[in-house]
């Protein structure tokens, strides 16, 4: 499973900064606002219930309990104080109209008209306004009051605390935005100080996973990162420590080998010599002498064979194998490597004539001699080798038709000394052809790969440039 696309550490300190001072501000300023607003929403409130209820006291005692438009009109002009407008509402009849009465809503009519005073905040027209309702009241002798039908209604614009609350919001953003910029500037602070030895970390662990085992980091400070810094520091040398442990022990082991290898060189020089005279006399010997004869030259021969391998691949390990790069037929080249090992008969070839390339003939030899070979003695007929080319690379496929490789063993079939059968643990191969076959392609600049093909069998493609360079890289 693929997985999610994640932000990087930066952006997500920055984005938790940011977000905590957006909270923080939104909470404080807005918390703010809205005990402003109402604190000055209030305060206009009760100071225009009071200056109203103030100035209708001037109209007691009523001169009448049925009064006409002339005295509604004196009772509004009474009512409005020059800030606001007014009007007194008897039954159908009204004073002038300074306030429409459409904005009156509904509910605070039946509430004034019930006896009790009362105020709402209505937009209207875009414009927010306050409108206080008061009933003129009839005190009877007996200290009872009742309803007289009179209604007086004021409307107060509230357009400077409105003004003044839009202030108030415009400073509770801005002192929000300036915040915001202050989180930002904090964050990129500590980002800097917690991703700085975050960087060095990752460096250090690149370099040191590239082979630097000197890779090292400064220690700074006393923290948690500085914690980190020292047990790297730490897991590095010990690393180091191990790795050179290592490398001393595979170069003896490599010299070891390459030693020995180059000693028994001399005496299997004799030992071969005897054993060509024993060959030739095991026929005349009688059966149990003849027998042991020819097991102690074939004996002698793998031996050989083993002892040059092991040569061959110290070579390798080494760094000392070379290219001796001629211009050569292909097919010419396959043809001769099956003809001098008597394979020609057995191996199906498609060979395009005119595919030249600049290879070693040798090492393209040995390649192709241990392919060919493994699938002549462990797979089953017929065996194949096809050639094929473009501008750049040419191809060699060599493939038999058994039941091929299982699975499992394909990822170790170039492992040395690997066996895919552990029954055949001793066989008259080395175990190392293989290994030594890939070596010898990449020296080349190709390479050696092994797969099953569909229809049966296990296939081995040799894949090399047309123009091969030398191991330093330049053309010989």
């Amino acid at each position: 499973m693929t997985p999610r696309p994640s932000l990087g550490l930066r952006a997500r300190l920055l984005f938790a900064f940011a977000l905590l001072c957006v909270v923080t501000a939104a909470a404080v300023a807005g918390g703010s606002y809205v005990q402003a607003r109402n604190e000055i929403l209030q305060r206009a409130q009760d100071a225009a219930v009071q200056a109203t209820r103030s100035r209708l006291e001037a109209v007691f005692p009523l001169r009448s309990a049925a009064p006409g438009p002339d005295e509604l009109d004196e009772i509004a002009r009474t009512a409005n104080d020059g800030s606001s407008f007014a009007v007194a509402v008897y039954q159908e009849a009204h004073s002038p109209a300074d306030v429409d009465l459409g904005m009156i809503p509904p509910e605070l009519r039946r509430t004034v008209a019930g006896g009790d005073m009362a105020w709402q905040r209505v937009v209207w027209e875009d414009r927010p306004i306050l409108i206080i309702g008061t009933p003129l009241l009839i005190a009877e002798r007996d200290r009872m009051t009742r309803v007289s039908g009179i209604e007086v209604y004021a409307a107060r614009s509230l357009l400077p605390e409105q003004r003044s609350i839009d202030e108030l919001a415009a400073r509770a953003w801005l002192t929000g935005g300036a915040a915001l910029v202050f989180a930002v500037v904090l964050a990129l602070l500590a980002t800097r100080g917690v991703l700085r030895p975050v960087r060095e970390l990752g460096r250090a662990a690149r370099l040191l996973g590239e082979g630097e085992m000197r890779t090292r980091i400064v220690v700074r400070g006393s923290d948690e990162l500085a914690d980190v810094a020292r047990t790297f520091n730490n897991t590095a040398a010990e690393l180091e420590r191990h790795v050179k442990q290592l490398r001393e022990m595979e170069a003896d082991a490599r010299r070891f080998v390459a030693d020995v290898s180059h000693e028994l060189r001399t005496p299997l020089a004799a030992l071969a010599a005897v054993a060509d005279v024993l060959d030739e006399e095991a026929a005349q010997l009688p059966e149990p002498a003849g027998r042991a004869a020819r097991l102690v030259s074939q004996e002698t021969l793998n031996l050989t064979g083993l002892v040059n391998d092991l040569i061959e691949i110290s070579r390798f390990d080494s760094g000392v194998a070379a290219l001796v790069l001629n211009e050569v037929d292909v097919a010419e080249l396959v043809r001769s490597t099956l003809r001098a090992r008597g394979w020609s008969e057995s191996v199906h070839t498609e060979l395009p004539p005119a595919v030249t390339a600049r290879l070693d003939p040798r090492r393209v030899d040995v390649v192709l001699a241990n392919l060919v070979g493994n699938a002549l003695r462990h797979g089953e007929p017929p065996v194949s080798v096809r050639l094929s080319a473009d501008a750049h690379w040419i191809s060699l496929a060599v493939r038999d038709h058994g039941p091929g490789l299982k699975e499992a063993v394909l990822p170790h079939v170039f492992d040395r000394f690997y066996k895919a059968n552990a029954a055949r643990a001793r066989s008259e191969g080395s175990g190392l052809g293989l290994a030594i076959a890939r070596e010898n392609a990449r020296l080349h600049r190709g390479d050696l790969t092994v797969t099953n093909a569909p229809d049966g069998g296990a296939m081995f493609t040799l894949r090399l440039p047309r123009r091969a360079h030398d191991p330093d890289g330049g053309p010989e």
